[in-house]
């Protein structure tokens, strides 16, 4: 059962987890789609071969072969002299990316806040920490638009970017647990994206829209800043990305200096798609990949993997002694772990995070937030025996 703010009991917690992260995951996925689409196209288009389209106010076209089919896609400078009867919006993806993402962290992390959302050993009360998760949500899109509105260079944007990121993953990973710490920092960049989309992206084009129904002629300030937001959101892609995969990954959120193996992650992603959007302009630069490969074998080899090295397989008697402990000691009353029939969400789901024996051993002989140390209360040869069997049997 929930130790949150409200008690879930365990089948609703599944369900919803199973149908909200689908439901992300099919949003982020069109969203992320109509960027990376709406990005290649804008970096791909060509001056008008027909002249009569240049006087209409075609500022570039592309043609695009695709379902047995050609497609020419052209783009004017600001609006066609006659609106047209359809127009196709790109919207509700943004919105419902971050509307079923922000209700993961209700159902996950809010309602399960002292467990999953406090740090492990801090004192800080899971109300006051959901509060401080939701204000940052608000302060990152606040300090994003007023930095955007401020400086115009993205020569001095960029970076200023980045050390913000930077300084929300360290002040995540001081204030929340580990796996918690690098969703709260990928929640604040894609509330930052929703945004701009719902603040910036969509008035612009309904001003533009509004503009041609009233006979004026439209003024393309908003479409151009609405232009600067979207690219912005394109690169931001990818490092969302990134959080919304690492949760099956405790070896790199878990790590040493963890928020720093993120900033270091989400650049490489970054810089993943600057590759591609140069590509799309037709300047491929081959030395680009080979440096983000470069940066990401860099981390692999920095972050310090000793305390999760695989032990020696265990005999068939010390596995079966530690599934007795893990059956009697109550570890099922808060940990899912299929072989052993538990389903519980109080603490990590033991199969999708796979932990080391090593790992397993020191979270037992010594508690990490709610879950108590196990030391004076199991034996050496107990504690050593449930690690080896969460160990061999988490995940399979």
């Amino acid at each position: 059962m929930a130790t949150g703010l409200i008690a879930l009991s365990d089948a609703l917690s599944d369900w919803l987890d199973l149908g909200l992260r689908w439901l992300h995951v099919i949003a982020a996925m069109a969203w992320i789609g109509t960027s990376f689409y709406f990005v290649l196209l804008d970096q791909s288009l060509r001056p008008p071969e027909d002249p009569g389209d240049a006087d209409a106010g075609v500022a570039g076209e592309l043609w695009e072969v695709h379902g047995g089919g050609f497609y020419q896609v052209q783009k004017y400078v600001t609006a066609p002299a006659r609106l047209p009867d359809h127009v196709a919006w790109f919207k509700w993806e943004a919105y419902t990316t971050w509307l079923s993402g922000f209700a993961l962290m209700l159902v996950l992390y809010y309602l399960e806040a002292s467990s999953a959302l406090v740090k492990p050993g801090d004192d800080l009360e899971p109300w006051l920490a959901v509060t401080i998760s939701i204000g940052l949500l608000v302060v990152a899109w606040i300090a994003y638009d007023v930095l955007n509105r401020l400086v115009s260079d993205a020569r001095v944007l960029w970076p200023v970017l980045i050390v913000l990121v930077a300084l929300a993953a360290w002040g995540s990973s001081e204030l929340f647990s580990p796996r918690a710490a690098w969703l709260q920092v990928g929640a604040m960049i894609g509330t930052v994206m929703a945004a701009n989309v719902l603040f910036d992206i969509i008035p612009a084009h309904r001003e533009l829209i509004r503009a041609k129904e009233e006979g004026r002629e439209p003024d393309p300030r908003p479409g151009i800043q609405a232009k600067q937001r979207s690219v912005q959101n394109n690169y931001l892609t990818l490092p969302v990305l990134l959080t919304m995969l690492a949760g099956h990954f405790p070896f790199a959120y878990g790590a040493d200096r963890a928020w720093l193996v993120l900033v270091g992650l989400m650049a490489i992603g970054a810089w993943v798609r600057l590759f591609y959007n140069l590509r799309h302009q037709g300047r491929t630069h081959w030395w680009m990949a080979v440096v983000g490969a470069a940066a990401f074998v860099a981390i692999a080899v920095a972050v310090d993997r000793s305390s999760d090295t695989a032990a020696a397989p265990a005999d068939a008697a010390t596995i079966g002694l530690g599934k007795q402990v893990f059956v009697t000691a109550g570890c099922g009353a808060c940990h899912t772990l299929a072989d052993a029939g538990s389903t519980a969400v109080v603490g990590p789901d033991l199969d999708a995070a796979g932990p080391s024996a090593a790992l397993v051993e020191q979270r037992v002989r010594n508690g990490q937030g709610v879950m108590p140390a196990f030391a004076g209360t199991l034996s050496d040869e107990q504690i050593a025996a449930v690690a080896a069997y969460v160990s061999a049997v988490a995940g399979g």
